[in-house]
């Protein structure tokens, strides 16, 4: 049997959570999981996936001068009047659905 080491790390439990659902549809268990990806690690010498900045950040309101704010609000405004919008229930539902929160 070949030898293991352990490995011990936090991470935060809605997280853990819906990776274990996923992985247990998989058949694959986390231990294996993570065995995977730090194969991955090592074969492509470096992560194995895009590790990206964002292109945008969310805006600070104390960063705005007042035209940036005006335009903000009125992309709201525009936004509203043209029907872009979401009720309280859809975002919850979509959060509940996406992060379990």
């Amino acid at each position: 049997m070949a030898r293991t080491a352990n490995i011990y790390t936090r991470v935060d439990p809605v997280v853990k959570e819906q990776a274990e659902e996923i992985l247990d549809q998989l058949g694959i268990p986390m231990s294996n999981a993570i065995g995977m990806f730090l194969r991955q690690v090592v074969m492509q010498n470096g992560i194995p996936f895009d590790m990206k900045l964002p292109l945008s950040r969310p805006l600070a309101y104390g960063e705005l001068t007042k035209e940036q704010f005006d335009a903000e609000i009125q992309k709201g405004f525009d936004d509203a009047e043209s029907g872009k919008v979401y009720s309280a229930a859809d975002v919850e539902a979509h959060m509940k659905s996406r992060f379990g929160i």
